[in-house]
């Protein structure tokens, strides 16, 4: 991508007239003036060579702790049917029983992370199917991509299996114990089954015998009877779990009784759960039906999180796969978008930390600074205000990594043609 301004390649380096988050400074403004300097990929105080910014906006390198490597990008190869979540979940099967090979996964995953960087993404974690016996092509692919993008993307991977298929000896203790090594997350999608509560005994004794983290998918529906979250928060409190727990989806608070909702999420306050809300996948997917305009947004609750002290964050999910036609790994777009879809305007001025210091304190990760001593990890937009960086995708931004401007364009769709290919 071609930047609004080109930086000259000074040992120390001021960009003056920048503006960033006021939450980022330690400033109660919605946004505030910045003057930012850099010396050998940190940044520093003192002042060099001095380039007038003109008010251009600038943020912390961004953290996408939500999104599906493995399953990117075979939109071209298999389209979701009808638009719905059950089309993108039998068309995925499909795909992934037929083509995900170790080769297939890679091709793709790396193309995603490729945009990934180029939009200004500094970390990512990725949700991998691993039922048997994908779990053994996915997660040896992963691990390699995580070392060869070492020092560009941090990259984290949670398992994604059926909540029904948890169990404390079979093969999901095989799972367990191969994202262990992976250095991952355990991770699983819930639903309500009605051994619910003792899988997710089983699932906590596992993630505890291992010293993992914890991912759910959760109620990623419109139905107000999936209410698998409350009973989540419940066990996580039950057992003492003392890992991390995040939980993204939580669709069904919206459409579910406003008292329920709210005690669930005190339950979650409670129990110290991260959420993630992914409200592109869910205003494309939720509520859709044919020939019937949808009703619902399929957002969940985080404007009732944020004011409960929950750590919320949004994130993109999928990408040009059956559970989301479109999508980049932008997570300015999702910022964009998020704003709109969940009304983060006209609200607390600090939503960006959602898609910066929210999810990094999810994954474990530093939390991002402008202070002296901190990475010079930054993208800065052309935008002035909100109104502006709203308004337009910003893709001529600036990524700073280690304290450089990238150069790193866009990898061309044509790169994966040889993958979509009739099998």
């Amino acid at each position: 991508m071609t930047a609004f301004l080109t930086l000259p390649a000074a040992h120390r380096l001021t960009l003056a007239n920048l503006k960033a988050p006021g939450w980022l400074l330690g400033r109660p403004e919605s946004l505030a003036p910045l003057d930012l300097s850099i010396e050998d990929g940190i940044i520093t105080q003192g002042s060099g060579q001095t380039v007038d910014m003109k008010g251009a906006i600038a943020f912390p390198a961004f953290v996408d702790m939500h999104t599906h490597l493995d399953k990117g990008h075979i939109w071209p190869r298999s389209p979701n049917p009808d638009g719905t979540f059950m089309g993108a979940l039998r068309t995925v099967a499909g795909d992934r029983e037929a083509r995900w090979r170790a080769e297939d996964v890679r091709a793709r995953a790396d193309f995603a992370l490729r945009c990934a960087f180029a939009h200004g993404a500094a970390a990512i974690r990725t949700h991998l199917d691993s039922i048997p016996p994908q779990d053994d092509i996915s997660w040896p692919v992963f691990r390699e991509l995580r070392e060869d993008w070492a020092g560009r993307i941090t990259l984290q991977a949670a398992c994604l299996v059926p909540v029904d298929g948890v169990d404390a000896d079979g093969a999901f203790a095989k799972t367990a114990a191969t994202v262990a090594a992976s250095g991952g997350v355990l991770g699983c999608v819930t639903y309500p089954v009605p051994d619910l509560r003792e899988r997710l005994r089983a699932f906590f004794a596992l993630a505890e015998r291992h010293g993992l983290h914890a991912d759910f998918h959760v109620d990623e529906t419109l139905d107000p009877a999936s209410a698998t979250l409350r009973t989540i928060a419940e066990t996580a409190r039950e057992t003492g779990f003392a890992g991390r727990i995040a939980v993204g989806h939580c669709c069904s608070l919206s459409a579910q009784p406003e008292a329920e909702a709210l005690a669930t999420l005190d339950l979650v306050a409670e129990a110290g759960i991260d959420v993630v809300s992914l409200p592109l996948c869910n205003l494309y997917l939720q509520d859709r039906h044919a020939a019937r305009t949808p009703r619902m947004r399929g957002v969940t609750l985080v404007h009732e999180m944020k004011a409960r002290g929950i750590n919320v964050s949004f994130a993109s999910d999928n990408t040009r796969d059956p559970f989301y036609a479109y999508g980049d790994l932008d997570m300015i777009e999702v910022m964009r978008e998020a704003t709109r879809i969940a009304h983060l305007d006209h609200s607390d001025p600090d939503w960006s930390r959602a898609f910066t210091a929210n999810p990094a304190k999810a994954m474990g990760l530093p939390a991002p600074s402008f202070t002296p001593g901190a990475p010079a990890d930054l993208v800065i937009v052309r935008a002035r205000s909100w109104t502006e960086l709203f308004a337009r995708p910003q893709a001529d931004r600036i990524v700073i990594r280690a304290g450089r401007a990238i150069d790193a364009p866009l990898p061309d769709y044509a790169e994966l043609d040889h993958l979509m290919e009739a099998s």
